[in-house]
């Protein structure tokens, strides 16, 4: 006869074996949790509110306490203008086989600059002319001329300059430096995004986004005309002290739904947004009335300098003009990012310079040639250029042949020009070089990598220390692969 409750019996017990390994397994996969600080992770989100953007200490004391990057949407090119390739320019016209896209070695012609260029300043550093008033400033820049990146294609090429990603969905560096840091002045954001009025880069809003980080972190948007930022002034005829006291009843209903909710980041930035909005209704329509300025400030930008007629699609240094000594005004009231786009649009617009590089010269370079000597002269004038980091490049570089019957230059990420001045930099310094035809780092070669944990070390912040946890992974601006702060920009 069998013994049917011997069976079942059999059966409870290999259940409660696998149920016993299962708990065992989840001990050991709590302490595990708990050596990483997942569970400490987990208990901060019960904490009361704070504001995402309230001031926090950096890892160590930081000369630099903003960032004014000046970003060239198009790529613009690096042997006219700070990278002097003696070799280039003798061998002008000759044909030679060079890697004009991935994988892609075709036969081409050498083109050479037909830039003049010279040594300036007690450094001796190499400038063109196509920049004839940033060249007085060539001691105070550190001119990086080995960078490279891993796209040829500017969409993807510029959200990596941007997040360090190739595709969209990552934080800008704007957003970690605002999440690392705070901002200094909660009436203004802490990350600022002023465009080109021919428009704005091709792969829009991702360079600025806050990505998998709380949308309190991206970068806000100054418009070039009429408000500064839409839908910013109240309608209806409603007081400031009505306005005033709706926003504090939403914001207590608001907090309320948040403490059951404490991991939920949208409620949090709505939060701080709708208190920022109130504030920025004063705060940033001063910050952009630059009227308040002296004549003497507003011609050495070159506001009031009509438009070009050297080309059509000139602005002249008007508009930029207008943008840096915003961005001065910015960062003199403690925004901590603020980012300028040269060049809207496509081709000629901006500086893809595929149609002729002379053209393409012609049209941006003293455009933003006044603008940016004025900056550097402002700030420095000001006691502000010490604390100020300001970043200048692209999201690539330029082919040092010719393309199309114009002398146009193809994209090359394979080897470019940054310069970087104040903020804790060596003046006065050039670090690596590209071969003899600029084409290609060769010399103390840096991936942008190495470009975004350098800017975050200006900042205070180590580039393995900032993270942010998400998807099970603590992310970094400087992503997994090894980053290196480039030390021999720091003074």
């Amino acid at each position: 006869m069998v013994d049917k409750g011997c069976s079942l019996c059999s059966g409870s017990r290999r259940e409660f074996l696998w149920e016993a390994g299962a708990g065992f397994a989840g001990l050991a996969l709590s302490a595990l949790l708990e050596q990483e600080g997942f569970f400490a992770r987990q208990a901060s989100a019960a904490e009361p509110y704070r504001s995402p953007l309230a001031p926090r200490p950096p890892h160590f004391a930081p000369k630099a306490k903003s960032c004014i990057f000046l970003f060239m949407y198009g790529g613009p090119s690096s042997v006219d203008t700070f990278d002097y390739r003696p070799e280039l320019q003798r061998r002008d016209g000759q044909t030679v086989n060079i890697e004009m896209r991935r994988h892609s070695v075709q036969r081409q012609k050498l083109l050479a600059s037909r830039r003049r260029f010279r040594r300036h300043g007690q450094s001796g550093q190499w400038c063109s002319d196509a920049f004839p008033l940033i060249s007085r400033h060539m001691d105070e820049l550190c001119v990086i001329k080995s960078l490279y990146a891993d796209t040829f294609a500017h969409g993807s090429a510029m959200i990596q300059m941007n997040t360090g990603r190739i595709i969209q969905g990552s934080p800008s560096i704007g957003s970690w430096l605002t999440y690392g840091l705070g901002t200094e002045n909660r009436n203004l954001p802490g990350y600022v995004v002023m465009l080109d009025p021919r428009g704005g880069p091709i792969s829009g809003a991702a360079n600025w986004s806050s990505g998998f980080m709380p949308a309190a972190y991206q970068g806000t948007h100054l418009r070039n005309q009429g408000q500064p930022i839409l839908d910013l002034s109240p309608g209806g005829g409603m007081s400031a002290a009505g306005q005033r006291e709706q926003i504090d009843v939403i914001n207590t209903l608001n907090a309320e739904h948040l403490a059951d909710r404490p991991a939920y980041s949208e409620l949090q930035a709505r939060i701080a947004s709708y208190e920022l909005a109130y504030q920025l209704q004063t705060s940033a329509p001063e910050v952009m009335d630059i009227s308040q300025e002296t004549r003497q400030t507003a011609a050495m930008y070159g506001i009031n300098e009509p438009k070009p007629k050297t080309h059509r699609l000139a602005l002249g240094p008007s508009h930029f003009g207008r943008q840096c000594l915003i961005a001065r005004r910015l960062v003199e009231r403690g925004v901590r990012f603020v980012q300028i786009y040269s060049g809207g649009g496509h081709q000629q617009e901006n500086w893809d310079a595929h149609n002729g590089i002379e053209e393409n010269l012609l049209i941006h370079a003293p455009a933003i040639d006044r603008p940016i000597h004025a900056l550097l002269t402002d700030l420095k004038q000001r006691g502000l250029l010490d604390e100020t980091l300001v970043v200048w490049g692209g999201e690539f570089g330029r082919q040092p042949v010719s393309q199309g019957a114009n002398g146009g230059r193809d994209h090359n990420p394979k080897g470019f020009t940054y310069w970087f001045a104040g903020g804790g930099i060596k003046g006065g310094h050039s670090h690596g070089e590209t071969d003899d035809f600029g084409h290609e780092a060769v010399i103390n070669r840096h991936h942008i990598r190495d470009l975004h944990a350098t800017i975050l070390h200006c900042m205070g912040l180590n580039h393995e220390r900032l993270t942010y946890f998400y998807g099970g992974l603590n992310h970094k601006l400087t992503g997994v692969q090894e980053a290196h702060v480039i030390h021999d920009l720091i003074a």
